[in-house]
C-alpha cells in the first residue's frame, strides 16, 4: 500500500510538472531537465535535449527551463532561453502547472462519475480505521459503513444538511449516571454494511485517549463520509466533472478561512502525512482513492497559485507586473525573493514532516 501511495504522489508531481514542460516546449523554450523527485538521479535518459530523471527523494519534482535560474548563463540573443521569450509565454508556462492539476481533476471526475455515478448529497459514515485497544477493536473493520445506531439511520450528511443527531451525540447517550453519582456505560447497537450485507453489533463506548493524549468518549474509530451515487447520463457527467474543481476550490477556501478565524480546527499535512492518507484511501477501495486524488489535484493547483515567493503564484505576480508596466522586475530582487521563499518553504516542510511522523508513531 505504501508503494501505491508513493506512486500516487508521483502521479500528482508528473501531472503538475508536465504542464510546465509541454507549454514551455510549445513556447519554444529549452528545457534542460525534467526530474521526478529530488537528489542525484537513480535513472536518467536524454530525449530531445531534455534530461528525464528519477531521483531518490520522491516527495517533489521540478522542470528546469534554461535561463529560469539567475545562476544560468544566458546569451541575450538566445531565443530559446526563458528570459528571452515574451512575457505572456512565460506567464502561460508558469500557469500551466496548476492549470494541469485542475484539468486532471476534471479528467478523474469524468472517469469516476461515468463509472460510479455522481454523489447525491446523502452520505453515510464509513470506518476508516479502528484503534488497537479501542472499544470497537475486534468488532468493526476498516471499510464498514455505519447504517444505524440504536435503530436510527446514521447519516453523515442528508440533503446537504448536517443531521441534528451526530454519531458522537448518539454515543454520549450511552454514558449515564446511576443514581446521579456513578457513571455507567451502556452498549450501543451498531448496524454496519459489510460486503453488501448488514451486520449488527453491540459495542459499549468508553473513555479513551486520542493521539494527542486528549480524552474522549466513543468507539475508538476514525470515520469518513461515504457518498451515495446515482447515474446522471453523459451530459450530466460532463457538467458535474467541469464544476467539480470550482466546487472543491470554494470548499477549500471556506475551510482555510474558518481555520484562520479559528471557527474550526485544522491540520496541515506534509508529504509523509499525505502519503499515509493516500495509503488509507487505497485500503478503502478505488473510489475513495480516486476521490482523494481529485481533491489533492485541486489542493496542489490552488496552493501553487497562492501569490507567495517560490510558488508558481509568486512568479506570476512578477510576470503580471511586467506585463502591466512593460518593465521587467530586477532579476536579482526577484531571485532573492524566491530564494527567501524557498528557505521558508523548506523550513515549513521540515516542521510539518516532523509532525506527520510524530502522528504516525
Amino acid at each position: 500500500m505504501w508503494i501505491g501511495a508513493i506512486l500516487a504522489i508521483g502521479v500528482l508531481i508528473v501531472v503538475h510538472e508536465a504542464g510546465h514542460f509541454f507549454v514551455a516546449r510549445w513556447c519554444k523554450m529549452r528545457v534542460d531537465r525534467f526530474s521526478i523527485g529530488f537528489g542525484p538521479p537513480i535513472w536518467s535518459r536524454t530525449y530531445g535535449g531534455t534530461q528525464f530523471m528519477i531521483a531518490p527523494v520522491p516527495f517533489g519534482g521540478y522542470v528546469q527551463i534554461n535561463g529560469m535560474l539567475v545562476a544560468d548563463e544566458v546569451e541575450d540573443d538566445d531565443p530559446f532561453s526563458y528570459p528571452n521569450r515574451p512575457a505572456w509565454q512565460r506567464f502561460l508556462t508558469i500557469f500551466a502547472g496548476p492549470a494541469t492539476n485542475y484539468l486532471f481533476a476534471v479528467v478523474l471526475a469524468l472517469f469516476l462519475f461515468s463509472v460510479a455515478g455522481v454523489p447525491t448529497g446523502t452520505s453515510w459514515w464509513q470506518v476508516a480505521g479502528v484503534g488497537k485497544d479501542s472499544a470497537a477493536a475486534g468488532t468493526l473493520q476498516s471499510g464498514d459503513t455505519i447504517v444505524k445506531v440504536d435503530g436510527a439511520p446514521m447519516y453523515a450528511m442528508y440533503n446537504k444538511k448536517i443531521p441534528k443527531s451526530s454519531l458522537q451525540k448518539r454515543l454520549r447517550a450511552h454514558k449515564v449516571k446511576f443514581f446521579g453519582t456513578v457513571w455507567v456505560h451502556t452498549p450501543a447497537e451498531i448496524v454496519v454494511e459489510r460486503g453488501g450485507k448488514e451486520q449488527t453489533f453491540l459495542i459499549t463506548p468508553r473513555t479513551m485517549k486520542d493521539q494527542k493524549g486528549k480524552e474522549y468518549f466513543g468507539l475508538g474509530i476514525t470515520i469518513r463520509p461515504k457518498h451515495e451515487r446515482v447515474g446522471v447520463g453523459p451530459i450530466g457527467v460532463i457538467g458535474h466533472a467541469l464544476y467539480y474543481p470550482v466546487r472543491q476550490t470554494k470548499a477549500i477556501a471556506v475551510g482555510l478561512w474558518e481555520i484562520i478565524n479559528k471557527e474550526q480546527e485544522g491540520q496541515f499535512l506534509g508529504p509523509v502525512g499525505i502519503t499515509d492518507t493516500i495509503k488509507k484511501s487505497i485500503e478503502l477501495g478505488w473510489i475513495t482513492m480516486i476521490q482523494l486524488l481529485m481533491i489533492l489535484n485541486v489542493y496542489l493547483g490552488l496552493f501553487n497559485l497562492f501569490p507567495l515567493p517560490a510558488l508558481d503564484g509568486g512568479r506570476l505576480v512578477f510576470l503580471t507586473y511586467e506585463m502591466a508596466t512593460r518593465r521587467r522586475a530586477n532579476p536579482k530582487v526577484e531571485a532573492t525573493v524566491h530564494m527567501v521563499g524557498i528557505m521558508a518553504l523548506l523550513l515549513l516542510m521540515v516542521v510539518v514532516t516532523f509532525n506527520d511522523i510524530a502522528r504516525l508513531f
